[in-house]
């Protein structure tokens, strides 16, 4: 009797374990976020909006699951919100989570300027972003998925550090997207530190490996614009630029970034209509949404040309050299 019971509950116990188990039953389960990821919900500095993270952890469950990526780690940015607090500090709004080690970090980031050309004005502000859009040589962040792949290490130029002239490096990490963001590699769209060189003369040094076929070198001053504006690349300080490039070194992850198209024009009509996006449950920073009236996506199709007639109507100008360092 009691080997008759025990086969039973065998029986029973290898059934339910078969469905919970089930294809169903795990997604569901990556898509409960944990309970110390919920902490670090919402729509405060520092905090991720419940839209941003739902689509980044799908994101990064979906690659994981077709065996695209290993990374345990994911990432994730919310463009709609300000670059600065009121207080003058740059505001978080890029985020690296790591579930497995219950990990959450906020960290600051640029976004797009875009361009103000005849024919179309559509750039951003320092503090908010109004436009975006997918456009070649547009300078505007698009929102959706990413994933990371190679970095690129490239030298800019000569700085002034400690009294000495040193090489300054910035590394790119390319981003490869889908559907609105698959042409990011054409538009040369990734991340790197929120720093370039202002060249101000040129030095000779011609065994230097980084001069020109006359022998001189460019020298310039170090321009920080962390958390300010960028040419469509997501930009980051020093500190966590290195932070990111290890994270993702040889071992690529997925970056969604909000908001998407269709979120845009969604608020836009929500606006249009005098109701409030968060009232018919559409996500937007409110603060920005007040400065910036109502967002807009402009589509490749239409900005394309404006661009390319913009471009082809700029008069050539012969290449200036430098002047020569005192």
């Amino acid at each position: 009797m009691l080997g008759r019971f025990c086969k039973q509950f065998v029986a029973t116990a290898t059934i339910g374990v078969a469905i919970a188990f089930t294809p169903t039953f795990l997604a569901a389960k990556q898509n409960e976020i944990p309970s110390w990821l919920k902490s670090h919900v919402g729509v405060r500095d520092g905090k991720i909006a419940p839209v941003v993270l739902q689509r980044a952890r799908k994101l990064h469950h979906e690659k994981r699951r077709v065996g695209e990526i290993k990374n345990p780690c994911y990432m994730a940015m919310d463009a709609t919100r300000p670059s600065t607090n009121r207080k003058g500090q740059a505001t978080k709004r890029f985020y690296i989570i790591c579930e497995a080690q219950k990990s959450f970090r906020a960290i600051s980031s640029g976004y797009g300027n875009g361009r103000n050309i005849p024919g179309a004005n559509f750039s951003n502000s320092r503090q908010c972003a109004k436009n975006f859009g997918n456009a070649e040589g547009s300078n505007l962040t698009t929102g959706g998925s990413y994933v990371t792949a190679e970095a690129r290490t490239s030298f800019k130029g000569y700085i002034q550090q400690s009294g000495k002239r040193v090489p300054f490096y910035r590394t790119f990490l390319v981003f490869d997207g889908e559907g609105e963001t698959s042409n990011a590699r054409a538009r040369a769209i990734g991340g790197h530190q929120a720093a370039f060189v202002r060249k101000q003369c040129r030095f000779k040094d011609p065994n230097n490996r980084h001069a020109d076929k006359n022998g001189y070198v460019p020298f310039g001053q170090l321009v920080d614009y962390t958390s300010g504006r960028s040419n469509g690349c997501t930009t980051w300080s020093d500190r966590d630029s290195q932070e990111v490039l290890s994270l993702v070194n040889r071992n690529p992850t997925t970056l969604y970034i909000y908001p998407e198209s269709g979120d845009i024009k969604a608020v836009a009509r929500a606006v249009r209509a005098n109701k409030s996006p968060a009232r018919t449950g559409l996500y937007w920073n409110s603060s920005c949404l007040k400065e910036i009236g109502e967002p807009k996506f402009w589509t490749k199709r239409k900005l394309q040309p404006i661009i390319k007639r913009w471009r082809n109507s700029l008069p050539k100008k012969p290449r200036q050299e430098l002047p020569i360092c005192k």
